[in-house]
């Protein structure tokens, strides 16, 4: 079995590959203050429930944008799962080119989802990730990752509003089910949702205009299927996308020797 690990901002989530079937899989909280023990004895506890021992396990396959944690993650990994570890970085054959301008400075995860995305759906693509930020990523129809957009998350948001204006509240991240709000909870979730809603469709958009009417979207992240119930904009949802391609990733650089 391989255990994939994608290390974000907000979330760290896991997945556990018995060949190229996803099984179990868990999200936890990004916590910069916890140690590599905990952070080990809590892997080593999502596995056991799983009915999985670290002898069974071929490999990990670990990716991070979280450059304080890296380092951690990989010590509890070693401590407490199997030191057989593949981190993804500007050094890893991904087999997609990285037309951007410093290929290092894209993130892990919008590499993965490229990754996953060249291999299941194909160019030219559009990948919109809803995590902390909301990133929208331009693969080629020959495969090659061209760049993309970043934006806050809708989580960020929220918070934002929250924090800057003493009079609202915090809301579930929910549609309201009209875009006229008649309270202040509605209101703000209007605004966050369809608004959120709004700038995904005029962005797909824009970029179809560059990438041609053949541009597949597909849409990953944790909060991706709240805002594909309220748009049509959005093909493919791939809740997992990113860990799929440390799957394939390990299978190419690792798997196969």
């Amino acid at each position: 079995m391989l255990l994939t690990i994608d290390v974000g901002n907000t979330n760290i989530t896991l997945g556990l590959f018995e060949g190229e079937r996803l099984g179990a899989r868990w999200r936890l909280a990004t916590a910069h203050d916890r140690m590599a023990d905990e952070y080990g004895l809590q892997m080593l506890g999502l596995l056991n429930h799983s009915g999985c021992s670290p002898s069974q396990l071929e490999g990990i396959c670990l990716g991070s944008v979280v450059p304080p944690l890296t380092g951690r993650l990989i010590q509890a990994c070693r401590q407490y799962l199997s030191d057989n570890i593949l981190v993804i970085d500007h050094t890893v054959e991904t087999g997609v080119p990285v037309l951007y301008d410093d290929p290092r400075a894209v993130g892990a995860d919008r590499i993965l989802d490229a990754v996953a995305v060249v291999e299941r759906y194909g160019g030219p693509a559009c990948v919109v990730d809803f995590g902390t930020a909301t990133t929208f990523d331009a693969i080629s129809a020959e495969g090659a990752y061209l760049g993309g957009a970043i934006f806050p998350g809708i989580g960020i948001s929220a918070d934002a509003l929250f924090a800057r204006a003493a009079k609202l509240p915090r809301v579930e991240l929910e549609a309201p089910g009209k875009v006229i709000g008649t309270n202040t909870v509605h209101s703000i979730q209007a605004g966050l949702v369809y608004g959120y809603v709004s700038l995904v469709e005029g962005m797909i958009e824009r970029f179809r205009q560059v990438l041609g009417p053949d541009m597949k979207v597909i849409a990953t992240g944790g909060l991706a299927e709240i805002i594909a119930r309220e748009t049509d904009s959005l093909q493919y949802i791939a809740p997992w996308l990113t860990l799929e391609g440390l799957r394939i990733l390990w299978t190419r650089n690792r798997g196969s020797k």
